[in-house]
Protein backbone atom coordinates (compact mmCIF):
# COMPACT_ATOMS: atom_id res chain seq x y z
CA UNK A 1 0.00 0.00 0.00
CA UNK A 2 3.20 2.37 0.87
CA UNK A 3 6.47 2.08 -0.27
CA UNK A 4 9.53 3.99 0.98
CA UNK A 5 12.88 3.03 -1.09
CA UNK A 6 15.58 5.29 -0.01
CA UNK A 7 13.86 8.61 -0.03
CA UNK A 8 15.63 11.99 0.53
CA UNK A 9 14.06 15.20 1.33
CA UNK A 10 15.58 18.33 1.34
CA UNK A 11 13.92 21.63 2.45
CA UNK A 12 16.48 24.04 0.97
CA UNK A 13 18.22 26.83 2.82
CA UNK A 14 15.79 30.11 3.01
CA UNK A 15 17.46 33.99 2.71
CA UNK A 16 18.19 34.93 6.55
CA UNK A 17 16.36 31.93 7.72
CA UNK A 18 17.73 28.52 9.04
CA UNK A 19 20.18 26.35 6.66
CA UNK A 20 18.98 23.53 4.73
CA UNK A 21 17.07 21.12 6.52
CA UNK A 22 17.89 17.20 5.70
CA UNK A 23 14.14 15.83 6.89
CA UNK A 24 14.57 12.42 5.72
CA UNK A 25 17.92 10.58 5.00
CA UNK A 26 17.02 7.79 2.62
CA UNK A 27 14.94 6.21 4.42
CA UNK A 28 12.89 2.50 3.66
CA UNK A 29 9.79 1.78 4.83
CA UNK A 30 6.53 0.00 4.21
CA UNK A 31 3.08 -0.53 5.04
CA UNK A 32 1.31 -3.52 3.63
CA UNK A 33 -2.45 -4.59 2.78
CA UNK A 34 -4.51 -4.90 5.89
CA UNK A 35 -2.14 -4.14 8.14
CA UNK A 36 -1.25 -0.87 10.76
CA UNK A 37 2.01 0.82 11.35
CA UNK A 38 2.51 3.59 13.61
CA UNK A 39 4.61 6.16 12.38
CA UNK A 40 6.98 7.35 15.70
CA UNK A 41 9.39 9.71 16.39
CA UNK A 42 9.99 13.09 18.58
CA UNK A 43 9.35 16.42 16.61
CA UNK A 44 11.51 17.10 13.81
CA UNK A 45 12.05 13.14 12.97
CA UNK A 46 10.21 13.35 9.74
CA UNK A 47 7.07 12.06 10.57
CA UNK A 48 5.09 15.07 9.13
CA UNK A 49 7.50 15.66 5.58
CA UNK A 50 7.10 11.65 5.07
CA UNK A 51 3.08 12.03 5.03
CA UNK A 52 3.14 14.90 2.72
CA UNK A 53 5.22 12.92 0.27
CA UNK A 54 2.66 9.87 0.95
CA UNK A 55 0.03 12.56 -0.23
CA UNK A 56 1.37 13.85 -2.88
CA UNK A 57 2.37 17.64 -1.91
CA UNK A 58 5.63 16.90 -2.21
CA UNK A 59 8.18 15.03 -3.86
CA UNK A 60 11.50 13.46 -3.00
CA UNK A 61 14.71 14.50 -4.05
CA UNK A 62 16.05 11.44 -4.51
CA UNK A 63 14.49 7.46 -3.94
CA UNK A 64 11.05 6.36 -4.49
CA UNK A 65 7.52 6.85 -2.78
CA UNK A 66 4.83 4.63 -3.93
CA UNK A 67 1.18 4.63 -3.15
CA UNK A 68 -1.28 2.33 -4.01
CA UNK A 69 1.27 0.71 -6.77
CA UNK A 70 1.33 4.91 -7.90
CA UNK A 71 4.97 6.49 -7.91
CA UNK A 72 2.91 9.57 -8.76
CA UNK A 73 -0.79 9.95 -6.99
CA UNK A 74 -2.76 11.48 -9.61
CA UNK A 75 -6.75 12.33 -7.84
CA UNK A 76 -8.16 9.04 -8.85
CA UNK A 77 -5.50 7.36 -6.37
CA UNK A 78 -6.39 9.87 -3.72
CA UNK A 79 -9.97 8.99 -3.77
CA UNK A 80 -8.80 5.78 -1.89
CA UNK A 81 -7.54 7.51 0.54
CA UNK A 82 -8.57 8.77 4.12
CA UNK A 83 -6.44 11.65 5.45
CA UNK A 84 -6.73 13.25 8.97
CA UNK A 85 -4.73 15.80 9.21
CA UNK A 86 -2.99 17.05 12.39
CA UNK A 87 -4.92 20.23 12.52
CA UNK A 88 -8.52 20.45 11.05
CA UNK A 89 -9.12 23.73 9.10
CA UNK A 90 -12.77 23.90 8.24
CA UNK A 91 -14.91 26.86 6.60
CA UNK A 92 -16.53 28.43 9.71
CA UNK A 93 -20.29 28.34 8.16
CA UNK A 94 -20.61 24.99 7.39
CA UNK A 95 -22.31 22.83 9.50
CA UNK A 96 -20.86 19.03 9.82
CA UNK A 97 -23.17 17.52 7.94
CA UNK A 98 -22.48 19.36 4.82
CA UNK A 99 -18.91 18.91 5.28
CA UNK A 100 -19.68 15.22 4.83
CA UNK A 101 -21.23 16.06 1.79
CA UNK A 102 -18.91 17.97 0.39
CA UNK A 103 -16.03 15.43 1.42
CA UNK A 104 -18.45 12.72 -0.44
CA UNK A 105 -19.38 14.08 -3.57
CA UNK A 106 -15.69 15.30 -4.22
CA UNK A 107 -14.78 11.50 -4.56
CA UNK A 108 -18.08 10.90 -6.98
CA UNK A 109 -20.15 9.29 -3.90
CA UNK A 110 -23.86 9.12 -4.66
CA UNK A 111 -25.99 11.69 -2.58
CA UNK A 112 -27.74 8.37 -0.71
CA UNK A 113 -24.70 6.64 0.19
CA UNK A 114 -23.09 9.65 1.42
CA UNK A 115 -25.94 9.71 3.55
CA UNK A 116 -26.27 6.47 4.91
CA UNK A 117 -22.52 6.86 5.82
CA UNK A 118 -22.89 10.24 7.22
CA UNK A 119 -25.39 8.97 9.88
CA UNK A 120 -23.18 5.51 10.56
CA UNK A 121 -20.06 7.53 11.24
CA UNK A 122 -21.48 10.55 13.38
CA UNK A 123 -23.45 7.97 15.60
CA UNK A 124 -20.08 5.87 16.03
CA UNK A 125 -17.96 9.22 16.88
CA UNK A 126 -20.78 10.04 18.71
CA UNK A 127 -21.81 13.35 17.31
CA UNK A 128 -24.96 12.76 15.63
CA UNK A 129 -26.87 14.99 17.69
CA UNK A 130 -24.79 18.02 16.71
CA UNK A 131 -25.01 17.32 12.67
CA UNK A 132 -26.73 20.18 12.20
CA UNK A 133 -24.77 22.59 14.02
CA UNK A 134 -21.50 24.82 12.43
CA UNK A 135 -18.24 23.43 12.58
CA UNK A 136 -17.20 27.23 14.19
CA UNK A 137 -19.46 26.22 17.25
CA UNK A 138 -17.94 22.58 17.87
CA UNK A 139 -14.92 22.19 20.75
CA UNK A 140 -11.99 20.48 19.71
CA UNK A 141 -13.14 17.60 19.87
CA UNK A 142 -16.16 17.59 18.46
CA UNK A 143 -14.01 19.36 15.47
CA UNK A 144 -11.40 16.25 15.50
CA UNK A 145 -14.77 13.85 15.36
CA UNK A 146 -15.93 15.66 12.45
CA UNK A 147 -13.04 15.59 10.47
CA UNK A 148 -12.54 11.84 11.15
CA UNK A 149 -15.98 11.22 9.88
CA UNK A 150 -15.09 13.58 6.52
CA UNK A 151 -11.68 11.27 6.30
CA UNK A 152 -13.92 7.99 6.21
CA UNK A 153 -16.98 8.93 4.22
CA UNK A 154 -15.99 7.55 1.23
CA UNK A 155 -14.92 4.50 2.79
CA UNK A 156 -11.58 4.33 1.72
CA UNK A 157 -8.67 1.66 1.34
CA UNK A 158 -5.94 3.58 2.89
CA UNK A 159 -5.99 5.81 5.88
CA UNK A 160 -3.64 8.27 6.96
CA UNK A 161 -4.27 9.21 10.26
CA UNK A 162 -2.03 11.93 12.08
CA UNK A 163 -2.39 12.57 15.86
CA UNK A 164 -6.01 11.22 15.65
CA UNK A 165 -6.44 11.68 19.72
CA UNK A 166 -5.81 15.27 18.90
CA UNK A 167 -8.11 17.05 21.54
CA UNK A 168 -10.18 14.23 22.43
CA UNK A 169 -11.31 13.45 26.06
CA UNK A 170 -10.79 10.36 27.44
CA UNK A 171 -14.39 8.98 26.12
CA UNK A 172 -13.84 10.32 22.60
CA UNK A 173 -10.23 8.37 22.98
CA UNK A 174 -12.41 5.33 23.58
CA UNK A 175 -14.48 5.54 20.75
CA UNK A 176 -12.00 6.37 18.19
CA UNK A 177 -9.63 3.38 18.87
CA UNK A 178 -12.99 1.29 18.86
CA UNK A 179 -13.43 2.75 15.57
CA UNK A 180 -9.45 2.52 14.41
CA UNK A 181 -10.14 -1.39 15.70
CA UNK A 182 -12.95 -2.11 13.54
CA UNK A 183 -11.79 -0.53 10.24
CA UNK A 184 -8.69 -2.97 10.93
CA UNK A 185 -10.88 -5.74 11.33
CA UNK A 186 -12.17 -4.64 8.24
CA UNK A 187 -8.79 -5.50 6.49
CA UNK A 188 -8.40 -1.47 5.74
CA UNK A 189 -4.46 -0.34 5.43
CA UNK A 190 -3.35 1.97 8.17
CA UNK A 191 -0.63 4.12 8.85
CA UNK A 192 -0.83 5.99 12.38
CA UNK A 193 1.11 8.86 13.43
CA UNK A 194 0.99 9.77 17.49
CA UNK A 195 3.18 11.14 20.44
CA UNK A 196 0.52 8.76 22.59
CA UNK A 197 2.72 5.31 22.02
CA UNK A 198 0.04 3.76 24.52
CA UNK A 199 -2.49 4.30 21.64
CA UNK A 200 0.35 3.19 19.62
CA UNK A 201 0.88 -0.23 21.34
CA UNK A 202 -3.02 -0.67 21.22
CA UNK A 203 -3.95 -0.25 17.46
CA UNK A 204 -0.69 -1.01 15.47
CA UNK A 205 0.89 -3.97 14.05
CA UNK A 206 3.87 -2.44 13.63
CA UNK A 207 6.11 0.60 14.00
CA UNK A 208 8.57 2.38 12.29
CA UNK A 209 11.23 4.63 14.46
CA UNK A 210 11.84 7.78 12.62
CA UNK A 211 15.11 10.01 13.98
CA UNK A 212 17.03 12.93 12.59
CA UNK A 213 15.70 11.48 9.29
CA UNK A 214 16.72 7.76 9.49
CA UNK A 215 14.60 4.79 10.34
CA UNK A 216 15.77 3.16 13.72
CA UNK A 217 13.74 0.28 13.52
CA UNK A 218 11.01 -1.26 11.42
CA UNK A 219 9.05 -4.07 12.36
CA UNK A 220 6.53 -5.20 15.04
CA UNK A 221 6.44 -4.18 18.11
CA UNK A 222 6.63 -7.39 20.39
CA UNK A 223 10.13 -7.82 17.99
CA UNK A 224 11.17 -4.24 19.17
CA UNK A 225 10.24 -4.91 22.96
CA UNK A 226 11.79 -8.56 22.76
CA UNK A 227 15.17 -6.89 21.43
CA UNK A 228 15.61 -4.27 23.80
CA UNK A 229 14.63 -6.55 26.85
CA UNK A 230 17.67 -9.39 25.72
CA UNK A 231 20.29 -8.79 28.05
CA UNK A 232 18.68 -6.09 30.25
CA UNK A 233 16.86 -6.72 33.72
CA UNK A 234 13.95 -5.22 32.48
CA UNK A 235 10.74 -7.50 32.17
CA UNK A 236 7.27 -6.56 30.38
CA UNK A 237 9.19 -3.88 28.97
CA UNK A 238 6.63 -1.36 27.23
CA UNK A 239 6.54 0.23 23.66
CA UNK A 240 7.39 3.74 25.00
CA UNK A 241 10.73 1.90 27.22
CA UNK A 242 11.90 0.41 23.86
CA UNK A 243 11.48 3.54 22.15
CA UNK A 244 13.55 5.97 24.25
CA UNK A 245 15.84 3.18 24.89
CA UNK A 246 16.52 2.76 21.00
CA UNK A 247 16.72 6.57 20.57
CA UNK A 248 18.93 7.35 23.62
CA UNK A 249 21.28 4.15 21.67
CA UNK A 250 21.53 5.93 18.70
CA UNK A 251 24.84 7.20 17.99
CA UNK A 252 25.54 9.12 14.25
Amino acid sequence: MIQFINVHKTYPRQINRSPAQHALKGISISLKQGRTLGLIGQNGAGKSTSIRLIMGYMRPDQGKVIVLGDENPSPATRRHIGYLPETSSFPPNLTCIELLRFAGRCCDIPNNIIAERSDELLNQLGIRDDRNRRLSEYSKGMQQRASFAAALIHDPDLLILDEPMSGLDPIGRAEVIELIHDLRNQGKSILFCSHLLDDVAHITDDVAILHQGHVLYNGSIASLCSQQSAGSEMTGITLQDAFVSVVQGYRP
